[in-house]
């Protein structure tokens, strides 16, 4: 499987986003842009108007990790904003299934996202709807916090039950991702790493990212 490397612009200087965006281009796979309402999180962050102008002047294809109520009315907006990947909560969602179609038919990869205490198995039926299942590996709500271990066991069923399928949906893990914890996450079975403070605070961004896809490659072949 392939390791991609998603640098979350929470941790980025939001006064320079677009200066941001290219510290880490063209090493990063993808942006990861966390969309919060203060309502399904308690933090308020980025919306629909940033995301439209990150398209605009970003090289790097923008992952939109929705943190929102009602993502169901908000999603396909992202993905027609320009968005290449839309992820939505299971949790927040009322039409699961009709979200995520309506994500692919807007052009971007639809993702399934699930907090830390969310089984994986329960979605198990959803996997043919989606192209990334994305599992927290800390509460969601804020940056900086500390990678939950407690969530390893639940990577690698998840890793089990995308294979037993044949499955070429993307496991990505998203909280705490640093080149402390990066290893234990691949080896257990994630390819798609969210990382924010880990590459924005590195003196060297770009160099952040090599760093930790390097440590997931090694992680992943021993997994």
């Amino acid at each position: 499987m392939a390791i991609q490397i998603s640098p979350s612009i929470l941790s980025a200087d939001f006064a320079h986003l677009a200066d941001e965006a290219a510290a880490v281009s063209p090493n990063a796979d993808w942006l990861h842009v966390d969309v919060m309402d203060n309502h399904f999180v308690p933090n308020l962050t980025l919306g629909l108007p940033i995301v439209e102008s990150l398209y605009k002047a970003a090289d790097t294809p923008l992952d939109c990790h929705l943190m929102i109520e009602d993502p169901d009315s908000w999603a396909p907006g992202y993905a027609e904003a320009g968005a290449g990947s839309v992820t939505i909560h299971a949790k927040a969602a009322n039409a699961p299934v009709r979200t995520l179609r309506e994500i692919r038919k807007q052009g971007a990869r639809a993702g399934l996202a699930l907090n830390p205490a969310e089984p994986v198995e329960p979605y198990a039926d959803l996997v043919g709807e989606m192209d990334m299942l994305l599992l927290m590996t800390v509460e969601p709500g804020f940056g900086g916090q500390k990678f939950l271990d407690v969530v390893l066991p639940k990577i690698r069923r998840a890793r089990e039950l995308l294979d037993s399928r044949e499955s070429s949906v993307w496991l990505q893990v998203d909280g705490g991702v640093s080149d402390e914890t990066i290893e234990r996450a691949a080896e257990a079975g994630a390819d798609v790493f969210v990382a924010g403070s880990a590459v924005y605070g590195a003196q060297d961004p770009a160099g952040a990212i090599d760093s930790l896809r390097e440590q997931a490659v090694k992680a992943s072949a021993h997994g």
